[in-house]
């Protein structure tokens, strides 16, 4: 049998929420995520109640950058060709801004 899902005070989460999204907004969701290194069950929690979310420097959050800068750069080269800027693109850019400057700050104070 498996481990029960607790929370961080020890409570059992035995309640399931969930909702519909476009497959678009799915691999946004998905690719935020992954920038968090959070789970995500973590993630859309710490969202839905309005709390920060705190991304602490890891192998996978660095993976997850380097996936999404070059994911950005491909489109970026895509729009210099005469495409069009798409909201997502903006949308994913601003957060591995947040990313990056959440774990610059946290890299000077391991200092």
């Amino acid at each position: 049998m498996s481990a029960k899902n607790l929370d961080k005070h020890n409570r059992f989460r035995s309640v399931t929420v969930g909702f519909r999204v476009s497959p678009e907004e799915h691999e946004t969701i998905n690719r935020i995520v992954a920038l968090s290194g959070l789970t995500k069950q973590e993630y859309c929690y710490q969202k839905c109640t309005n709390r920060e979310v705190i991304v602490e420097s890891n192998p996978r959050v660095y993976k997850a950058l380097k996936t999404e800068l070059t994911a950005v750069l491909e489109e970026l080269k895509r729009i210099e060709n005469g495409g069009n800027v798409n909201d997502d693109l903006l949308e994913v850019i601003d957060q591995i801004n947040k990313t990056l400057y959440g774990l610059r700050g946290a890299d000077a104070n391991d200092r």
